[in-house]
Order: structure tokens, then C-alpha cells, then sequence
């Protein structure tokens, strides 16, 4: 800036014409960039009041107080008109992107899933939701097991079918007497054999048999067995606890009956009947109105149970004299079918999130 240009600039009518310029490029500016330009325009290092300072070690020593603060206060007066316009402008700024940010949560959607719940897991949780609101604990435990925790704490002979190879997966090394749980039982042993009584736990899991693979077999499938243990507990409680997990299960109107039968781990021991809730017993003797779900019987077969046998009490080291308890046990997959009215075992293997879907209702 040559000397004449800045005696020029010096002037104070140039001076306040240049902040009034400044003040109205800030006006002006309705954006953030529009602001930014506007700053860059007339406080930068190229705007007229930065090169009228450097030009100031141009002029007479006897001058530059006078003009420096002349130029000082002209600076001054740029930026104050700037920061009362910032936050104005960040305002509209902001406004503006939450305008166009704006999501319409009226517009209708396709939601496509991804994939869905297996019906059997869904139905492990709805168990174990109505167990622990009676205050009952869900338990768990390993799937290879050991042969005395599956057969002999609970009663079984040596010479008994369930060990033979025809219905038991063994495992290697023989020497270590493991094989894949029949039932989920042995973490009933586990839970009297590590917990202080009273007990009141649910077991659902996998269990292992070697059965055919076909509509109403699996060679893996899930079973739910029940264990309580205390004082004074018989079959009547044994039957409430039936009675209100069908309720909840299958409606207010559920009923089950018990049928005499016999297993090594409880005495006296039942079959667990529910009373058909899609005929509701009306196609028994009728062959104009027959229920597949039923077979005309009026009743399904849903599982066994019993009193505990005082044997297995006593191989976990309980009184049988003071404490009694009661067990059962039922299948979760033919539960679902139940339920649900699956007609194929082998649709729970497969894997196809349209069945899933179709049985549970709820994509996840």
C-alpha cells in the first residue's frame, strides 16, 4: 500500500466508511459460509483494515500512536459487529438442518426381517417367564454328562434299555463313561447335589436319543423337566403346578389328568395327559368331526411325572425322612406342535425363518 493510499485510509470518514461496510456484509449474511466469506472479506489479511495496520510502520513515528489507534478501534468495532451476528446466524443454521434433517415417523414403512426367534427358543422363554414368576429358578448344565449322573443317581439299573446303544450316544474313550444326556435330569442331581434345599428349579435344554429322524422323532430335541424339593410336598402340589403351567400355556380352560405309569426316578410316577383344547373332547366317538390334533382321543400325551423316588433323595445325600419333592418333564418340541399346530418334527431342523416366523409371530 503505497503512502497516499494509506493517508487515505487513515481518514476518519474512510474508517467508518469501512466498518460500515463490514456491518452490513455481516447483516446481509443469512448462512454460516455467507458469514465466514463476509469475515474473511473484512477482518482477513487481505481486507483493508489488516493492510492499513501493516502499513502503519510506513508512516512517521510521530503519527503511528495517533493512527494505530484510530485503526485499532475501527478493528474493534468490525469484530463486535461480527460477534453479535454469530450466534444469529449459528441459530438459523441450526434450524435449518433440523428442518432438513426432519424424519416424517407417519410414513408408512416395509420393515424386511432379517431373520426370526425359533419357535422352540420362544417357547423356552415364555417356560421360564411363568416358572420364575412362581419364584422357581431356571437351571442349566453340560450336554455330555457324565453315565452316573444320568442313569445311576437317578435310579436306573444297570441292565436298563435307556443304556443300551439302540438309544445312547456314547462317547470316547469309553474308560470315561460320558455320553450326551438322555434328559435333562441329571441337572436336577447337580442342582440337590451343590444348592441347599428347599429346591424349586426348571431344566430346559437339549437331549440326545438315538431315534429315527422323521415327522414325530429327532434325534436332538428339548425337554423341560420341573424339580421341587421341601417339606410336605406330595402329588396334589405336583398337579396344581401342572395345572397352572397348561393354563398359561393353552388358556384358562386347560386341563391335564394323570395316568399310573412307572419311571426309575419317581414313585409314584404318571403320565401327564392334556385335555385336547381344539376339540375340547367333542370328537370322541364322533366320526363326523375328528381332530387331528387329538386323534379323536379327547386327551394328548404331554409328559411324565411322579413324587421323587426316596432313592434319589438319599443319593444326594437328603433326608428323605424330613424333605419329599416332586418331578416332571415333558417335550418342548411337541410342546410347540401342540401349541402351534406344527404337523412336522422336521421343521424345527431345517432352519427356514418363514417357518419360524409362522409359528411365533414375531420377526427378530
Amino acid at each position: 500500500m503505497k503512502r497516499k493510499e494509506v493517508t487515505e485510509v487513515f481518514n476518519e470518514a474512510e474508517l467508518a466508511q469501512l466498518v460500515s461496510q463490514a456491518e452490513q456484509a455481516f447483516a446481509s449474511a443469512v448462512t454460516g459460509d455467507q458469514l465466514r466469506a463476509a469475515r474473511i472479506a473484512h477482518l482477513g489479511e487481505s481486507s483493508p483494515v489488516s493492510l492499513a495496520n501493516r502499513a502503519i510502520a510506513t508512516l512517521p513515528k510521530a503519527s503511528r500512536k495517533e493512527v494505530g489507534q484510530a485503526i485499532g478501534a475501527t478493528r474493534f468495532a468490525i469484530t463486535t459487529a461480527l460477534s453479535a451476528r454469530e450466534p444469529i446466524v449459528a441459530e438459523w443454521d441450526l434450524q435449518a438442518r433440523i428442518r432438513d434433517e426432519r424424519v416424517d415417523m407417519t410414513l408408512p414403512v416395509t420393515l424386511h426381517p432379517q431373520g426370526a426367534l425359533h419357535p422352540v427358543t420362544a417357547l423356552i422363554h415364555e417356560l421360564g417367564d411363568i416358572f420364575t414368576a412362581m419364584g422357581w429358578e431356571v437351571a442349566d448344565g453340560p450336554e455330555a454328562e457324565a453315565d452316573w449322573l444320568n442313569f445311576d443317581a437317578l435310579n436306573f439299573t444297570p441292565d436298563h434299555p435307556a443304556r443300551f446303544l439302540s438309544d445312547t450316544f456314547f462317547l470316547d474313550p469309553p474308560e470315561d463313561k460320558r455320553i450326551l444326556r438322555t434328559h435333562t435330569s441329571p441337572v436336577q442331581m447337580r442342582t440337590l447335589l451343590t444348592r441347599d434345599l428347599p429346591v424349586y428349579v426348571v431344566v430346559p435344554g437339549k437331549v440326545y436319543r438315538s431315534d429315527e429322524y422323521d415327522a414325530t422323532h429327532l434325534p436332538v430335541f428339548h425337554q423341560l423337566e420341573g424339580l421341587a424339593v421341601d417339606k410336605g410336598l406330595g402329588m396334589a402340589d405336583l398337579k396344581g403346578t401342572l395345572d397352572h403351567m397348561a393354563r398359561a400355556l393353552f388358556g384358562a380352560n386347560a386341563r391335564t389328568r394323570l395316568r399310573p405309569h412307572f419311571f426309575p426316578f419317581t414313585e409314584p410316577s404318571g403320565e401327564i395327559d392334556l385335555a385336547c383344547f381344539v376339540c375340547e373332547g367333542q370328537s370322541v366317538g364322533n366320526p363326523a368331526r375328528p381332530c387331528r390334533t387329538c386323534r379323536s382321543e379327547g386327551w394328548i400325551e404331554w409328559g411324565g411325572c411322579g413324587v421323587v423316588n426316596p432313592r434319589v433323595l438319599a443319593a444326594a445325600g437328603i433326608d428323605t425322612e424330613v424333605y419329599s419333592g416332586f418331578a416332571f418333564g415333558m417335550g418342548i418340541d411337541r410342546t410347540v406342535m401342540f401349541k402351534n399346530g406344527a404337523q412336522d418334527m422336521r421343521d424345527f431342523a431345517e432352519g427356514d425363518t418363514r417357518f419360524s416366523r409362522l409359528l411365533v409371530g414375531v420377526a427378530r
